[in-house]
């Protein structure tokens, strides 16, 4: 039987003088991808060892970068990749975002010179596979959905071909399209006991959990999106959208609580475009049903599309009004079960909506969130995006008169709520309209991965101020609410003066 090993990245920071970390340091989050990619190999018959350069607390300089007319400092936090590359036959390495890219190639280029060969996936790679085939990948799988993963692992380790090469490009260039349709996320295997719980967290990037809630499992039950927003790089899979049933979905929350978890993140921004097709409601509702018959909490931490919750299910002339029995059951909770925590994705709910057609109009939106928060949900981010390149003083002005307005009407319905703001200054990812389009502007003001590819560091202008007054607004708009993520990431800074410096 032949071995692969699967390596989850070490952790990023980006450091300044002072000792601030600049960006979202993920270091003991549930493996998401782990607990999909994992079983998959499995399944096709391979011998599969998790290499978790995350589990570990070295930290690692890796170089230096310029913002703000500051220095920072780029570290990794884990482990050392301390493996003989030719101790298994071939190596997976999935990398989902661009701030782990240096970190991806590095280790790419010291297995591969070892003599050892590595296929590389994920969102970056699927975007732009070029750095990763200059750093020795023998492949990047450029197929999402996991339709991709035998042949190509086939076709490295030396085994016959079970099936024509798909969905991946190789070390010489040569590009095999994707030709079969994409694997629904219903075939997905249901990861084994020891798979989960290898893949466990008790880090959450939204809130810190109460110890109650740990450990955190994952559940990513659909694949791809609906929507075209232009910021995103999910349209360019091409996969429509597919979802697991309720069956399979259970399947995988029930192999989550088997395994010790006490709550389960579902990551799946799109679990409610299922209602857009005939008996999704219902199924959403059977969905939820069965995770609190399970007692476990959900969190919802990518977001989910609120609009989805009208009576109109989101579509582009439909009833706006909330559904509040589909609001009570993904959102309520009753003090065990159900959604304790989850991001909302305001993104620009008052100047810029048009950027965005998932958005409610705000009065709209002030009364979904409302309802949400009668559900009993204890927990809310809220986030947000700066850096359009319309924004000026006047519109972040009126965003943060907005976000204040709201969030104190939230806590007139419940005193406790905590709310956390959370201000996205934009990324711009690989291959997407926005990334594009900034270039084109000139608006981007850095190419470097851990800059434009992190949370917390505004990488471009807008047409009316500079990328460091977007930073400066950021930091003044996250204050908004309990304010206590930044202090939880350990992130301060600068206070805003509005009558200087575009």
């Amino acid at each position: 039987m032949k071995k692969i090993k699967v390596i989850e990245l070490p952790a990023i920071k980006l450091v300044d003088a002072e000792g601030r970390n600049w960006t979202a340091l993920r270091r003991r989050e549930p493996l998401v991808s782990k607990q999909i990619l994992i079983p998959q190999l499995q399944a096709g018959g391979y011998d599969v060892e998790m290499i978790n350069l995350k589990d570990g607390i070295t930290e690692m300089e890796t170089g230096v970068v310029t913002w703000r007319d500051k220095k920072l400092t780029k570290v990794l936090v884990g482990r050392p990749f301390e493996e003989d590359p030719l101790s298994a036959d071939a190596w997976a390495v999935t990398i989902n975002y661009i701030q782990e890219r240096e970190a991806a190639c590095m280790l790419i280029r010291q297995i591969s010179a070892g003599g050892g060969k590595v296929i590389v996936g994920g969102s970056d790679a699927f975007a732009d596979p070029e750095p990763y085939l200059e750093a020795g990948a023998a492949a990047v799988v450029q197929d999402k959905s996991g339709a991709a993963n035998n042949a190509i692992c086939d076709y490295v380790t030396g085994n016959e071909l079970r099936e024509p090469l798909t969905g991946v490009t190789l070390a010489d260039g040569q590009k095999y399209r994707t030709r079969i349709p994409p694997l629904s996320p219903d075939a997905w295997p249901v990861p084994s006991q020891d798979v989960v719980r290898q893949t466990l967290g008790i880090d959450y990037w939204e809130t810190q959990l109460p110890k109650y809630l740990l450990p955190i499992g994952s559940v990513m039950a659909d694949i791809g999106c609906d929507r075209k927003c232009d910021f995103c790089e999910t349209p360019l899979y091409k996969l429509g959208y597919r979802r697991m049933s309720p069956e399979t979905v259970l399947k995988w929350f029930s192999a989550q609580k088997e395994a010790g978890a006490k709550s389960v993140i579902c990551p799946s921004d799109q679990f409610l475009g299922r209602v857009l097709w005939e008996g999704g409601r219902e199924e959403v509702l059977q969905i939820m049903q069965g995770i609190r018959d399970l007692d476990l909490a959900v969190l919802w931490g990518n977001g989910l599309e609120i609009r989805k919750l009208t009576v109109g299910r989101g579509m582009p002339k439909g009833d706006l009004t909330p559904d509040l029995e589909m609001v009570n059951a993904v959102w309520g909770w009753d003090g065990s079960s159900g959604c304790y925590q989850g991001y909302i994705p305001a993104e620009r709910p008052t100047f810029g909506r048009e950027n965005y057609a998932k958005l409610l109009p705000w009065q709209e939106h002030t009364e979904m969130v409302k309802a949400i928060v009668r559900s009993g949900v204890p927990d809310i981010t809220y986030g947000v995006v700066v850096g359009l390149p319309d924004d000026s003083h006047d519109s972040f002005l009126g965003l943060e008169e907005a976000v204040t307005e709201i969030y104190h009407e939230l806590k007139t319905i419940n005193p406790a709520l905590v709310f956390n703001v959370t201000p996205y200054a934009i990324r711009p990812l690989p291959g997407t309209p926005q990334s594009k389009e900034l270039r084109r502007s000139g608006l981007l003001r850095f190419e470097d991965p851990a800059i434009i590819g992190g949370f917390w560091t505004a990488c471009a202008d807008t047409k009316h101020l500079s990328y460091k007054v977007v930073s400066d607004w950021q930091t003044r708009i996250a204050s908004i609410g309990n304010s206590e993520l930044m202090a939880w990431q350990n992130i301060t800074g600068p206070t805003l003066n509005v009558e200087h410096g575009a």
